[in-house]
């Protein structure tokens, strides 16, 4: 097994928990799965294994991919050039609601995720819970998916009514099926969008029949690493009425607006 060391925030559970993902899951004690595009890998957090657990200090890790692999593919995933402990000690002491958000959420960071798997994803992500959406997504998997990874826009292509509706997808079907058509057919090309401005991917993303802003702003932050973007679902929207006066919080952090509101999100909910 290769060993990691991250000097940075890294909880894998709270990762898993943040509403951000919905095929990586834990596996043992101390131990969980990530999948992503065509690859996947275990991890193992030797760290809480060890009982050593500290927010400030380092994690190391041991991870069943190689090192090239890991530098390729997993370090990005896991966006580990980015400094979270140190946009999370940046939270002004007035911010009270946010700075015991962010110490409850420490070790969250913003995945980069698969750009169709997002965009299918939280299609299907509107009024459901996390487990809802997770069983969701796997019976996709198990139906158009090739080797337990998350089927690419060609391969549902075709799909039925029936295919669909035993995925427990509902009213959501055929947002679902002109997705994939559209990406699959060449209608948008998703990896291009990538060049866009924040404002530009927001409207493009809301072109997509069934998106709306939250929905936009999700695949925006999940798939496009777009950090300024601060999805409002009901738990935020609680937040906002209740800590902040109705007040909207995030403009004041800027390109961390995506970040802060993960930790908000998280404390919410749990």
């Amino acid at each position: 097994m290769l060993k990691i060391t991250v000097d940075d925030d890294l909880d894998l559970e709270k990762i898993i928990d943040s509403g951000q993902c919905f095929r990586p899951s834990k596996t043992g004690d101390g131990t969980f799965m990530f999948v992503t595009g065509e690859h996947r890998v275990t991890v193992t957090d030797e760290t809480l294994r060890a009982g050593k657990k500290d927010t400030e200090g380092s994690t190391k890790l041991s991870v069943s991919c190689t090192r090239k692999e890991w530098d390729e593919v997993w370090h990005h995933y896991f966006d580990l050039d980015t400094d979270y402990r140190s946009i999370r000690q940046s939270i002004p002491e007035d911010d009270i609601y946010l700075k015991e958000a962010a110490s409850a959420g420490a070790g969250i960071r913003i995945l980069r995720q698969d750009k169709f798997e997002m965009l299918i994803s939280f299609i299907i992500s509107q009024r459901k819970s996390i487990p809802a959406i997770r069983n969701c997504v796997e019976k996709i998997v198990a139906l158009y998916g090739r080797d337990g990874f998350f089927p690419k826009s060609e391969d549902m292509l075709g799909a039925t009514d029936e295919e669909l509706s035993s995925c427990g997808i509902g009213y959501r079907i055929p947002y679902v099926r002109a997705a994939a058509e559209r990406v699959a057919t060449g209608g948008i090309d998703l990896e291009k969008l990538g060049d866009l401005s924040g404002d530009e991917l927001f409207d493009v993303l809301k072109s997509f029949a069934g998106v709306g802003d939250k929905v936009a702003n999700c695949v925006a932050l999940f798939a496009y690493h777009r950090t300024e973007r601060a999805p409002v679902d009901t738990w935020i929207a609680k937040v906002i009425e209740k800590q902040y006066n109705g007040i909207d919080p995030f403009p004041r952090y800027g390109k961390y607006a995506g970040i802060m509101q993960q930790y908000m999100f998280f404390h919410a909910k749990s």
